[in-house]
């Protein structure tokens, strides 16, 4: 039986509206183009990628997903938006690789498969959700002993605002207006309480700097914009 999906049809049809260029590195996506390498090797820098079986939730058009798979993962990308994951299916003709990818929701997958994956990884999606603890939640229930978390998101600050509403929407237009909303986003101490009460162990948090003139991203310990964190499942 299909769980309610902890999503917003607003949400959905925004990143759909994107899905055409979402492979474009100098389309919308572009930002996700330029943080993709950095968020890789965040995750290659913890843990051995070689055979391991990762989920990617809310992978969009698989730019993650695809880089996961070129290390040796063996990678299971979900998302609830039809046409990102179409996007995603068709761009795997060009990159001759094998990912299976799912229109689902983290919660029929962690019901489906619960202590299935090595690694668990989830950018930017826990910021647009409606119940982020719910989210949590269901990713911890994918994890085998021993299983990785990784996620990314932006932290509630005014720094944070100005960077990525302000700046990145309205100002250089990177973004369609209306992409973010301050209210969602988490500090990372929030994020990291979430993790602990599903039972994880907190291993790092790091910042997520970036330069959009530039196109240039980097590991900080300037968390007050974007960050990064990895979580264990105990043995």
């Amino acid at each position: 039986m299909q769980t309610a999906p902890n999503v917003s049809p607003d949400e959905i049809a925004r990143f759909g509206e994107l899905a055409a260029r979402w492979w474009d590195p100098d389309g919308e996506s572009r930002p996700l183009h330029d943080l993709n390498p950095v968020r890789a090797a965040y995750v290659a820098a913890r843990m051995d990628l070689r055979d391991a079986r990762v989920a990617d939730v809310g992978c969009g058009g698989g730019l993650l997903s695809e880089t996961l798979a070129r290390a040796g993962a063996r990678v299971t990308g979900i998302d609830l938006g039809q046409k990102v994951i179409e996007v995603a299916r068709l761009h795997l003709h060009e990159s001759d690789l094998a990912i299976d990818y799912r229109v689902q929701s983290s919660a029929d997958l962690a019901a489906t498969e619960p202590a299935s994956f090595d690694a668990v990884c989830c950018m930017e999606l826990i910021e647009h959700v409606p119940n982020p603890a719910a989210l949590v939640n269901d990713l911890v229930a994918m994890l085998k002993p021993g299983g990785w978390l990784f996620m990314s998101t932006l932290n509630r600050t005014p720094a944070a605002f100005g960077a990525a509403i302000l700046g990145a929407e309205y100002l250089m237009r990177m973004l369609p207006r209306g992409t973010h909303h301050y209210a969602q986003f988490l500090k990372p101490s929030e994020l990291g309480r979430l993790l602990r009460h599903a039972g994880l162990e907190l291993e790092d948090v790091s910042g997520l700097g970036y330069n959009p003139l530039q196109r240039k991203a980097w590991l900080s310990r300037f968390t007050a914009v974007n960050y990064v964190l990895s979580g264990r499942m105990p043995v």
